[in-house]
């Protein structure tokens, strides 16, 4: 599961607390957040509806379509991160959220939070909005 993703960026350290297993959300939520600090499109790509809206609060910017998306992820990928610390997931019905902090290989740390809303409650759902609230914080 998470060695897959870490060949795409082997010097990313991922640090998150190991789940019971029996949420399939969860997982599914803690393996997103690690397909985007490796820009893995393709996994991103497979576990988003083709409507998706990401509203990055503060930047005041909404990117629609998966297409898109991809297209910003690419744009992206300059900005190396070396460490995702996921603190928490929740979920709920065909809601859920996790926070944590990145740090980029510039050393910025940012602490974030998402917020998704999936397509449905079923367990396959594909997640079709996420809101971003980013916030850069002093390195440590």
């Amino acid at each position: 599961m998470m060695s897959n993703m870490q060949l795409k960026n082997e010097e990313l350290k991922v640090i998150c607390a190991e789940d019971c297993g029996n949420a399939p959300k969860k997982k599914l939520i803690k393996e997103f957040n690690i397909a985007f600090a490796n820009y893995d499109i393709g996994f991103i790509s497979e576990n988003i509806s083709g409507e998706i809206c990401w509203n990055l609060v503060g930047e005041q910017l909404v990117i629609q379509g998966k297409d898109v998306l991809a297209a910003t992820l690419e744009q992206m990928k300059n900005k190396k991160i070396i460490e995702l610390q996921i603190t928490s997931i929740i979920t709920h019905g065909n809601t859920g959220a996790a926070n944590g902090v990145i740090k980029y290989e510039n050393a910025k740390t940012f602490a974030f939070c998402n917020v998704y809303i999936f397509s449905s409650a079923a367990k396959n759902a594909k997640i079709k909005d996420i809101t971003s609230y980013v916030i850069e914080v002093p390195s440590s």
